[in-house]
């Protein structure tokens, strides 16, 4: 068991299943709906809770009884979050519509992200990993300092999912970064192939792992050799919602295991794979 600290944000999902993707103007009924909890380092946490590690999420929390569906599942599942800063507003929402392989999200925030000061305040000797969201850059960027500074031996890893503002102040500060295929979309790239040299080109210190969808994951390490692991999808495919959180859990958790980079992707792809057959996290 390891203690893993995980900074980002959480959600409240409103999630409709649809029997078909609506038209423009058109007024339909949805066939179910789940209100649960969401967002990228909280689905990871829950995961790795379920792995056998002790993580814990670290992020703004909205003070309204709305929260109170966050604190349940975090509870349920494992997941400590007692740190959280707490402060008046709207949880952040996403309204997510599913119709078989389709989805479109909505997503609304009013709470400011979390402070670096915020951070600081916790003792990161107590963790053997930490686990940032790629977003809030300039905040990140005084966390990580600040990690790198007082615990220089802490492993750092971080989620490039989007390529905000700024992000690539980011990819000099972990040994990991995990990004998705939009990521490596956004930069001109259309293979992995192509994306992880020049990712690793600009982050010369880490091991890069991208993931690529049905095509499986792909990852490269210091000595420049790119490894690949097939998509283990399931028999049927019920909710891919999480999946590449699922999959960066998985990462993290052969990783602290000091696995091969060959074995990291194969462990990674099965455990999202297995996600995608279950609804929710309970796999």
């Amino acid at each position: 068991m390891s203690r893993i600290l995980l900074v980002g944000t959480v959600t409240l999902d409103l999630v409709f299943g649809l029997e078909h993707y609506p038209q423009p103007d058109e007024e339909m009924r949805a066939s179910s709906l789940r209100t649960c909890r969401g967002g990228n380092a909280a689905n990871t946490a829950v995961v790795l809770a379920g792995l056998g590690h002790s993580p814990e999420f670290l992020g703004v929390l909205a003070d309204v009884p709305e929260t109170a569906v966050i604190e349940r599942d975090f509870t349920n599942h494992g997941v400590e979050f007692e740190h959280c800063p707490r402060l008046p507003g709207h949880p952040p929402t996403s309204s997510i519509y599913l119709a078989g392989p389709q989805r479109s999200i909505v997503h609304y925030r009013d709470l400011p992200e979390l402070a670096a000061d915020q951070f600081s305040a916790l003792d990161l000797g107590q963790y053997d990993w930490l686990h940032f969201e790629g977003r809030n850059v300039e905040q990140v960027a005084l966390m990580v300092a600040h990690a790198h500074t007082n615990f220089p031996e802490l492993p750092v890893s971080l989620e490039l999912e989007k390529a905000r503002d700024g992000i690539e102040r980011l990819f000099g500060v972990a040994q990991l970064l995990l990004c998705s295929r939009g990521f490596a979309r956004h930069y001109g790239f259309d293979s992995a192939q192509e994306f992880l040299p020049w990712m690793q080109g600009h982050a010369p210190q880490a091991d890069v792992v991208v993931a690529w969808g049905e095509s499986g994951a792909y990852g490269i390490d210091g000595a420049q050799s790119i490894c690949h692991a097939p998509a283990q999808p399931p028999s049927q495919v019920r909710d891919t919602l999480g999946a590449g959180d699922t999959f960066n859990a998985g990462v993290i958790n052969a990783r602290l295991q000091a696995q091969t980079l060959n074995n990291v992707l194969e462990q990674a792809c099965r455990l999202a794979g297995r996600k995608c057959g279950v609804y929710g996290f309970d796999f």
